[in-house]
């Protein structure tokens, strides 16, 4: 039993790894690569139109749950999907970025939505296969494998394209991909075609309806709010290491290779922590944890003397960070409907990931007005805000 439960853990953490990695890839490596090749900042801007399929991808969540009745059909739109993703990325490496580069935009929008489809049913998969209790130690696996796919697709490939080149990387990417459905390939599952899922015919209406359930609204401000606290500092970061004289390969280490390892680790603990505690007390847990990490960088942005002070800082943040992802992943499981668990699922991350867009673009134009130190005030006031709203809008009832 201990080894099926392992073999789930391990099943996820793959799967994500799987698609974290190219999208990291491709948002953060490429647009290094088009501006050694003397692209213009604009054209380097317009690339990040390729995530708009994971902004807008709940809108296809409830064919995927419709066509799913039960988890073996989500299998299948996990390796659909991931092996139509290897697919378009092959096709890329055999395009130039000088003379294909709006085609090479357009691969790259077709790949991403194959890889937020297979995001939606690997989410389903995942909520159907995992007990309650198992949900902190699953997210786990999801939050990890985000923050590793991270660290590898950011870092690692950009060496390997320095030796191997853009065709050679990108079917190597190919082919990481294809073999991290492996595990999922071997996880058994009952063949029966039996309906793992109860409820009505699922329709684009069930995205409304979401809404419209009772105490709905407290968890959706929840949801908006939760990263409002660190999510400024974590932004302005890169920027306030800069004006701080620390080099790009300093800052490369600093925040893309300690700073998404800690990341990593932390989201282990999450899972621990949830686990032990319980979801109200881990989410006022990691609130707290942002809530110091913003305080300490008002306090670093008056006293930034010392390499020392800036590792302990960025391992504050990441760790916060972290942990918060996995307790948003766990009580976004809790309240899925019957038969909408992809639905449901996508719709709170978009919330949380719109609403972190907002508040990204929001803290650039404050640091400009109030510099640094007011930005990270601000931080701490809206993680104070955070503690008091996990009080007063966490319902423990509000659950599958």
């Amino acid at each position: 039993m201990i080894k099926k439960e392992y073999q789930k853990y391990g099943t996820l953490l793959s799967l994500y790894l799987a698609q974290s990695i190219p999208m990291s890839f491709f948002s953060t490596v490429v647009p290094v690569i088009m501006r050694q090749e003397m692209y213009s900042l604009e054209a380097i801007g317009y690339l990040q139109l390729v995530k708009l399929p994971w902004i807008i991808k709940f809108l296809w969540a409830p064919l995927v749950d419709k066509t799913s009745p039960t988890r073996l059909k989500y299998r299948r739109w996990v390796i659909f999907s991931e092996l139509f993703y290897a697919v378009v990325i092959v096709s890329i490496g055999f395009l130039d970025l000088d003379t294909d580069f709006t085609l090479i935009i357009v691969l790259m929008v077709i790949a991403f939505v194959a890889s937020a489809t297979q995001d939606i049913a690997t989410d389903a998969f995942a909520i159907l296969s995992l007990k309650k209790e198992e949900r902190s130690l699953g997210n786990s696996m999801q939050s990890a494998g985000n923050f590793l796919g991270t660290l590898v697709g950011s870092g690692l490939l950009l060496i390997i394209y320095h030796y191997w080149g853009w065709q050679l990387l990108l079917t190597a990417l190919a082919g990481f991909v294809i073999i991290a459905l492996i595990p999922l390939r071997l996880f058994r599952l009952d063949r029966k075609v039996v309906s793992e899922k109860s409820g009505k015919a699922i329709s684009m209406n069930d995205i409304l309806l979401f809404f419209k359930q009772p105490g709905i609204g407290k968890r959706v401000v929840l949801l908006a709010l939760y990263y409002s606290g660190m999510i400024g500092v974590l932004t302005m970061l890169k920027p306030f290491l800069v004006d701080l004289e620390y080099t790009v390969k300093d800052i490369g280490f600093i925040s893309g290779i300690f700073g998404t390892a800690i990341g990593a680790l932390s989201a282990l603990l999450g899972g621990v922590i949830i686990r032990k505690i319980g979801r109200r007390n881990s989410l006022i847990t990691f609130a707290v944890a942002g809530l110091l990490a913003a305080t300490y960088f008002f306090w670093l942005s008056q006293s930034p003397d010392g390499l020392t002070r800036i590792y302990i800082g960025v391992a504050l943040l990441w760790s916060a960070y972290a942990m918060s992802s996995v307790g948003v992943y766990t009580i976004s499981m809790d309240i899925v409907r019957a038969g909408r668990e992809g639905t449901d699922f996508t719709i709170q991350i978009v919330l949380v990931h719109l609403s972190s867009l907002i508040i990204a673009v929001s803290s650039g134009k404050i640091a400009d007005s109030i510099g640094y130190t007011g930005l990270f005030m601000l931080e701490i006031v809206m993680a104070a805000i955070v503690i008091l709203a996990v009080m007063v809008f966490y319902n423990e009832k509000l659950r599958t």
